[in-house]
């Protein structure tokens, strides 16, 4: 299977997972306010429609008003746009948007060449490839399905392929975490073991940057044990390291493993 097999795959069968999801929701769980700030249900599904209908050639809407406060960046602003264009819709029109835009995108990308897939590309954490691009957007579909799943009480949506690709990319932002935000001194040492679905067992070492190692190391300076659901929402924002600390294990140095949960906030 090649990169874009397996993305589009993951993507394709993510907003499936979302549409599974929301099908059922009643009025008062459409406007139940979600973890996203300002946001309700109604809201992150116009979040995703709007990102894909850029991305299917559409006109952002114009900016109307004042932002609002929880908007950090332009693309917090850019995302506020389309949250705010389609509040006028009814949750079943939102819906049938929804499978209008998911219909197009799911041709043009099953239409794309391995090249072209591959390909040069904007991606919203700088210049990479489209490739690049498709697997943040598993990673924001997959967290958007986590936080409706929270509105409604309804855990899952741990096993799939986008949440393997979700974690993937969250793993992969960790020497950044434990090197530039937590600022681990050079020649320690971060082991983060992530329990239940999605395990597994990330070492960082810190020598000139840090780096993904290849083996855990016998004596790391600290060992973050948690479960790995609960770091995505931590990497998310969703959650504080208070919030967590029950479900969180540190051994070794205390104070750089909280450093470093701590820097684990990564978006919102």
């Amino acid at each position: 299977m090649s990169e874009r097999e397996r993305v589009v795959g993951a993507l394709v069968g993510q907003w499936r997972a979302l549409r599974e999801l929301v099908e059922g929701f009643d009025p008062a769980q459409w406007a139940a306010p979600s973890p996203c700030p300002g946001w309700t249900a109604h809201d992150v599904l116009a979040h995703i429609v709007g990102t894909e209908s850029i991305l299917d050639g559409a006109q952002a809407p114009e900016p109307t008003g004042t932002p609002a406060p929880y908007v950090r960046n332009e693309i917090g602003a850019l995302n506020q746009r389309w949250v705010d264009h389609f509040r006028a819709l009814s949750d079943a029109d939102l819906l049938d948007r929804f499978d209008t835009v998911v219909a197009a995108r799911t041709a043009a990308l099953t239409a794309m060449t391995d090249a072209e897939f591959d390909a040069p590309s904007w991606t919203p954490e700088g210049p990479g490839t489209y490739a690049k691009f498709m697997r943040i957007r598993v990673f924001d579909c997959w967290t958007h399905e986590q936080d409706l799943r929270e509105i409604v009480a309804r855990p899952g949506g741990t096993e799939t392929e986008a949440a393997e690709i979700a974690l993937e990319e969250m793993v992969g932002k960790l020497g950044y975490i434990v090197g530039k935000r937590a600022a681990a001194p050079a020649g320690s040492t971060v082991t983060v073991i992530l329990t239940g679905p999605l395990g597994r067992t990330v070492p960082i070492g810190v020598d000139g940057r840090a780096r993904v190692l290849d083996a855990a190391p016998e004596n790391p300076t600290v060992t973050l044990t948690l479960p790995a659901p609960v770091f995505a929402r931590l990497y998310g924002g969703r959650v504080t390291v208070d919030e967590i600390a029950d479900s969180v294990r540190v051994q070794g140095d205390h104070l750089l493993g909280h450093r470093v949960l701590e820097a684990s906030a990564i978006t919102m």
